[in-house]
């Protein structure tokens, strides 16, 4: 049930408001929810505590309704620092925190997703399987990052100095301190660990808190981080102009990049690529778990103009290849790696290989032309990527000396972030740091998009779990059961980099049935 942290993004707790808070010695006259409404924190307002009972608490409507049973637990919501920005609106870190009955003295902070702006459900659902971090005891803590913005992507704070500042991060220390002090004044003691979970931006945050904020944090799982998104962006730019070059053109000339593969054609694409790579994992099941070793060769698809409807030209051929590969300036230097080629870039509700819901984020839909050299120079000397990015910092010395853990996971049909990206990361904090192998894992997810979905995935797995028992047990993770219950319930092994799961015979639905292999 990874899905859970994607039907809970947009929506918040029923019956509760927003509102203020900050740092310093909490005093509170007793441990009771209600009682912390008068808790006297210098800078901060705790607007609402109330007592939730357990039950079912649904979010969502229709079939993508999420439905989790909850323990009973204190529901705090407040607001940090809020103040007037130089633009006349109001900001502050508007934060919710759940708190259970029955504590098992673990603290969460719970990532964001976007551009922040949102205060989401603190329930911890991220990489959680089908238990969020509430339910099975854990203090947790979300916030709206210093910001109030709509539909997820309102760019306006970023005019003010410290609501930018609080979205490259330091809302993820000045929360998670915070929400550990509301805490020790409700239970009367301090959480034993501290741990951060997200995935996007969220994920950003997660990898961000181990690299700046070492003391803070025990272990930390990130998800599909939302790093150099200029580059990503960028990169899906160069993707859109190749399709662009392609595309029939309308009346004014205007290339329709939604029409540059027919139907029939994208499933020519998808049914090669199957034919090409579904095999290599030992099954051919429509899940090509061995990714890192497709060569997926467009140009094996194509045939003469009205020869068949089942493949594609040359020059569709040629785009495939522009579209995925690595985004290089004139002089040879990767700006941003190539997209993996699998089955859920093609088919499906986030495509990259364009069709009727082509994702193409910043993209000009007529675009078929593109500087790459002039856009790599204006992306260099954009002061906010340094700002949010984390993927130049590589010193993990401290948190790594702590005993902390960190686990990367990336679906390798993610349109918005490639997975290679990523990786590269991981690798490169492994030549940084001489014991990264004994802190950290990094696992591809099969079919999986962003974050979570996908035709033919498996994106129900546990990785908080995982995440907890290396940090406190010492019981380093390998494989990881990962799960579906559509288009049928079935199980599969996700392995850790350098590893794939591989098929050795019996039941094909089952994870029992199949091994983690090198290439």
């Amino acid at each position: 049930m990874n899905r859970l942290i994607i039907g809970l993004v947009a929506l918040a707790v029923s019956g509760c408001g927003v509102n203020s808070f900050s740092n310093d010695n909490p005093r509170v006259a007793e441990n009771s929810c209600a009682a912390l409404i008068n808790l006297e924190m210098a800078t901060t307002k705790i607007t609402s505590a109330e007592k939730k009972p357990a039950g079912s608490f649904s979010f969502g409507a229709g079939p993508g309704s999420v439905t989790v049973e909850l323990p009973e637990h204190c529901y705090v919501e407040g607001i940090s620092n809020e103040r007037q920005g130089a633009d006349g609106k109001t900001y502050g870190l508007g934060f919710a925190l759940a708190m259970p009955a029955d504590w098992n003295g673990r603290f969460l902070f719970q990532g964001g997703g976007g551009l922040n702006g949102t205060l989401h459900p603190p329930l911890g659902g991220n990489a959680a399987g089908d238990t969020p971090a509430l339910a099975r005891g854990f203090a947790v803590i979300s916030t709206d990052g210093g910001h109030k913005g709509e539909h997820g992507f309102d760019a306006s704070f970023m005019a003010d100095q410290q609501a930018a500042l609080d979205f490259a991060g330091q809302s993820v220390a000045k929360v998670t301190q915070l929400g550990k002090k509301i805490a020790t004044a409700h239970y009367g003691r301090a959480p034993h660990h501290t741990y951060i979970s997200g995935c996007s931006t969220g994920g950003r945050e997660s990898m961000l808190a181990a690299q700046r904020y070492p003391m803070l944090f025990d272990g930390a799982v990130v998800g599909a981080p939302a790093m150099r998104t200029g580059h990503s962006n960028f990169a899906l730019r160069k993707a859109v102009v190749a399709f662009n070059q392609v595309a029939p053109r309308d009346e004014e000339g205007t290339p329709q990049v939604s029409r540059a593969f027919s139907p029939a054609e994208r499933r020519a694409v998808h049914d090669g690529l199957l034919a090409q790579c579904d095999g290599l994992d030992g099954l051919e099941d429509g899940v090509i778990s061995n990714v890192r070793d497709c060569d997926f060769d467009p140009g094996l698809l194509v045939c003469d103009a009205g020869e068949s409807d089942s493949c594609i030209s040359q020059a569709q051929a040629d785009a495939i290849d522009q579209a995925f590969a690595p985004l290089v300036n004139s002089g040879g230097y990767e700006i941003y790696p190539a997209f993996p080629v699998d089955t859920g870039m093609i088919e499906g509700g986030m495509t990259f290989i364009p069709g009727e819901h082509f994702f193409s984020p910043g993209a000009h839909a007529g675009q078929s032309e593109i500087d790459i050299d002039a856009e790599d120079a204006q992306l260099r000397n954009d002061p906010m990527q340094g700002r949010t990015d984390s993927y130049d910092w590589t010193n993990f010395s401290t948190f790594l000396d702590r005993g902390g853990k960190i686990l990367f996971y990336h679906g390798v049909s993610d349109a918005w972030f490639s997975a290679y990206d990523t990786l590269g990361f991981y690798q490169r904090a492994a030549e940084a740091n001489e014991t990264w192998s004994d802190a950290s894992r990094y696992y591809h997810v099969p079919g999986m998009g962003h974050c979570a979905g996908g035709a033919n995935t498996y994106d129900s797995f546990d990785l908080l779990s995982a995440v907890v028992d290396w940090v406190e047990n010492d019981n380093a993770p390998s494989d990881i059961i990962a799960s579906r219950q559509s288009p049928a319930p079935a199980s599969r092994k996700l392995c850790a980099y350098p590893e794939h799961p591989h098929y050795i015979g019996g039941d094909e639905t089952s994870a029992e049935s199949y091994e983690c292999r090198s290439l």
